[in-house]
Order: C-alpha cells, then sequence, then structure tokens
C-alpha cells in the first residue's frame, strides 16, 4: 500500500465517514478519487459527502464511494450562498456526535477546519494554513499542489492509499446512445464549454467559435454545454456559425439538467473547454478533452496524461490592464479589478490540431 505523503495509520472502530468538500463541480470531482481511497480503506463504513446540492445530482446512482449527502447551511467559507440551505442548526442537530472520521478537503481550513470540528468526531484529518485551527492529524495547505493530490494526502493520514488518480463517474451505454439519439447525431460529437467561474479563464467566445466551425465543416456534430452563465457565450458562438452548418450545432446550454451532464458529455467523442467544472466531469466519465489553461492552473487541476487529455498553455503572468503580478496566490496576494481573459492567446488552429489527434486516435 503507497500512501501520499507522511501519511498514517488507519483509525479502529469507523462505522461512519464524514467528508467535507463544497464549492462547484470542479471541487466535487478533484475530491472524488480520495473519497474512492476512504471508501476502499474503510470498506465497512458509510461515507457521508458533506456538502452542495450539485453533489447528489451528479454522483447517485454513478458512484459506490458514497452513501449519503447532507446539504452543508450557509457559512461564510464553506458555503456562501444557497436558496433553501438548512439552517446551522439544523445541521448540527443531524451531523454533530454522528461521526467517526470527519476528513476536510475543502480549501485550507481557516473556516473549514472550526466547522468540520463542530461534528464532534472522534477523529479528524486535515490540511492547515499556518493561521487556521488543525484537526487531529493535519497536513500543511501549500496553494500550489494538485488538487486531486491534494485531497489523497489528506486521507493518507487516515490510512486510505490511492485506487484511482482520475475521479470516476458511472456512465452506461444505454445512457449514452439515448443522449446521441436525442441530438440526433449518428456521427462524431464534439462537445464544446465555454464557461469558467473565473471570467480570467475564460478563453473567449470567437475562439471557441473557430473550433466549432472547423469541426462541423468536417462533418461532426457540435454541442455546447453550460449553465445559465454560459449562455451569452455560447449565443456569440451560434451567431459566428454560417447558416449552411447551423442543422449540427446544437445549444443545450441554460436548459440541460445537472444530472443529464454526464451522460451528454460521456456521449461526446471529445470535449473542448476551459479550465471549468464540466471539463473535469469530461475527465471522470471517460471522454477525452481538450482545455484551455491558464498555465498556473494546470499546477492544480490540469488532467494527469496526455493519451486522452491535451493541455494548452497561456503563459501570462501579469495581468494585461494593469500589470500586477497574477502569479501570487493566497488570501494576501493583491487582486486587481479586471477580469480580462488569461487565456486568449491560446490559439484555434493549435486546439483543432489536437481535436483532430484525439478524434483519430481514441
Amino acid at each position: 500500500m503507497q500512501l501520499i505523503g507522511n501519511g498514517g495509520e488507519r483509525f479502529e472502530d469507523v462505522g461512519e465517514i464524514a467528508v467535507l468538500r463544497g464549492g462547484g463541480l470542479g471541487d466535487l470531482m478533484f475530491a472524488v478519487p480520495a473519497i474512492e481511497a476512504l471508501a476502499a480503506a474503510y470498506p465497512e463504513a458509510r461515507v457521508t459527502l458533506l456538502g452542495t446540492p450539485l453533489a447528489p445530482s451528479v454522483l447517485i446512482g454513478r458512484t459506490d464511494a458514497v452513501h449519503a449527502f447532507e446539504e452543508l447551511p450557509v457559512v461564510p467559507g464553506v458555503r456562501d450562498s444557497g436558496d433553501g440551505a438548512p439552517s446551522l442548526a439544523e445541521f448540527d442537530a443531524r451531523t454533530r456526535g454522528r461521526f467517526d472520521l470527519a476528513v476536510q478537503l475543502h480549501g485550507g481550513g481557516r473556516n473549514s477546519n472550526p466547522f468540520l470540528l463542530r461534528l464532534d468526531a472522534r477523529h479528524t484529518v486535515g490540511t492547515a494554513t499556518e493561521d487556521a485551527e488543525v484537526t487531529e492529524r493535519w497536513v500543511r495547505y501549500v496553494y500550489y499542489q494538485h488538487e486531486v493530490l491534494r485531497a489523497l494526502e489528506v486521507v493518507s493520514l487516515a490510512g486510505a492509499a490511492p485506487v484511482t488518480l482520475d475521479p470516476r463517474v458511472r456512465v452506461s451505454d444505454e445512457e449514452r446512445t439515448a443522449a446521441r439519439r436525442t441530438l440526433g447525431v449518428t456521427g462524431q460529437l464534439v462537445a464544446i464549454h465555454p464557461g469558467a467561474t473565473d471570467p480570467r479563464r475564460r478563453w473567449s467566445p470567437e475562439r471557441f467559435a473557430a473550433v466549432a466551425r472547423a469541426r462541423l465543416r468536417a462533418g461532426d456534430d457540435v454541442v455546447l454545454v453550460g449553465d445559465a452563465t454560459d449562455v451569452a457565450a455560447a449565443r456569440a458562438i451560434r451567431a459566428a456559425v454560417p447558416d449552411d452548418l447551423a442543422d449540427r450545432l446544437h445549444d443545450r446550454t441554460g436548459d440541460l439538467p445537472l444530472a443529464d451532464l454526464p451522460a451528454l458529455l460521456a456521449a461526446a467523442d471529445v470535449v473542448v473547454g476551459n479550465d471549468s467544472g464540466p471539463r473535469h466531469l469530461a475527465v471522470a466519465v471517460g471522454t477525452p478533452t481538450v482545455g484551455v489553461f491558464w498555465f498556473g492552473n494546470v499546477v492544480n487541476a490540469g488532467p494527469f496524461d496526455r493519451g486522452r487529455h491535451r493541455v494548452h498553455l497561456s503563459y501570462v503572468t501579469r495581468c494585461p490592464v494593469c500589470g500586477i503580478d497574477v502569479t501570487q496566490v493566497g488570501w494576501t496576494a493583491e487582486r486587481c479589478a479586471h477580469d480580462p481573459s488569461y487565456v486568449d492567446e491560446v490559439e484555434p488552429d493549435a486546439v483543432l490540431a489536437d481535436v483532430a489527434d484525439l478524434l483519430a486516435t481514441t
């Protein structure tokens, strides 16, 4: 058994495990390999994920590693907003004293460690910045570390060894077939996600449109995916596609339920996107990807292999507007008010070359 980092011995008599991981879709995907490691190390235990409603939407029926879900209350630094979220008192009533092991996979611990310790679990593991309250066993939080490996290092403190590096989210062949049938696709399908939570990580719509036009001219179908925040980008992409190609361009941004996104991504032959949740989900369902990344984010979020996943890097080190150093990270780093794209120096032809290569080789 190869643990990551210093590791630790398994705890005894663990029947209930809580895993804290809020945030977005990508954050959830980064935690899945660690949760699988816990499930393998403690096969008799029940694993409960403390997260947001997107977690059950994506994972129910698609993993055996999570057995139950608890929705997080709105607590600064743990969950910043959420309509219908339980109150802290309601959450405490359901969870306090319930768990034998509580695992913090949610950031550096300033806010998440005190929240985790409220559970009164017999054992706790997690990360900690220099100013954070610590768990029973902990590892120092250093920003530049791959998020998957960070989470695996945390669970190794509880004696859980990796069983996979890529997240795994199951999609059946029947679901893939149904997704393609719904779109009316019979040939190759390229999915494009043009969004990202941070606008600085977004490749411009005209660059995505160049990819869409080229693949449509090659005879492929193209589907646009994303939530309501991606509708404007999708509209711009559609406007840049000639009418004679538009019948094979399918726009599902803003109207596809999150629970249906895994099947649609799995139905695609290649997914093109930014450093974003849907691209990370595409990795989890086994679809090859071509990603456009700011180089610093590759350290924390890049795919591990290049047989299935290709990465195009933008080496911007200073804000294109004001010149501030953007490689400094963390709570104390200065953040300017500008949100230009940091990745527009990546050219569509380079992305297209990798899309063609993956379609030919995978």
